[in-house]
C-alpha cells in the first residue's frame, strides 16, 4: 500500500509540471529511487528540459491511531517566460503546504 501511495505521489508531482514544446524530446538525466516499502521512501528525477523533482516520505507515529505519512519535497521547471520556478512542499496530516517565491502568500 505504501508503495502505491509513493508511486501515486510521484505521478502527481510529474503530472503537475508544465509541459513545454521541448518536453516531448526531453530525456531523463537522473533517476534515483529508494523505496523498499519500509520506513519511508526517497526519489529524485531530473530531465533535460530543466524539470526536477525530489521527494521523501516517512511514516510518523507508527503503530498509533495518529499514524500518518509525512512527505517533503520540491520541484522546479523552466516556465515559458524562461524563468525557473521552484516549489517546496510538505504534505502531512495538516494537508498539502506548498511554498515558492511566485506563489501567493496568505
Amino acid at each position: 500500500m505504501k508503495s502505491f501511495i509513493a508511486f501515486s505521489l510521484l505521478v502527481a508531482a510529474v503530472a503537475a509540471l508544465p509541459v513545454t514544446s521541448d518536453s516531448k524530446d526531453a530525456t531523463i538525466l537522473r533517476y534515483d529511487n529508494d523505496n523498499i516499502g519500509v520506513e519511508g521512501y526517497n526519489y529524485a528525477v531530473e530531465t533535460s528540459d530543466g524539470k526536477a523533482v525530489q521527494e521523501s516520505g516517512v511514516l510518523k507515529n507508527v503503530g498509533t491511531e495518529n499514524e500518518a505519512i509525512e512527505v517533503r519535497g520540491q520541484f522546479s521547471y523552466v516556465g515559458v517566460d524562461g524563468v525557473t520556478y521552484n516549489v517546496n512542499y510538505i504534505a502531512n496530516e495538516l494537508g498539502f503546504q506548498p511554498s515558492g517565491a511566485h506563489l501567493p502568500q496568505a
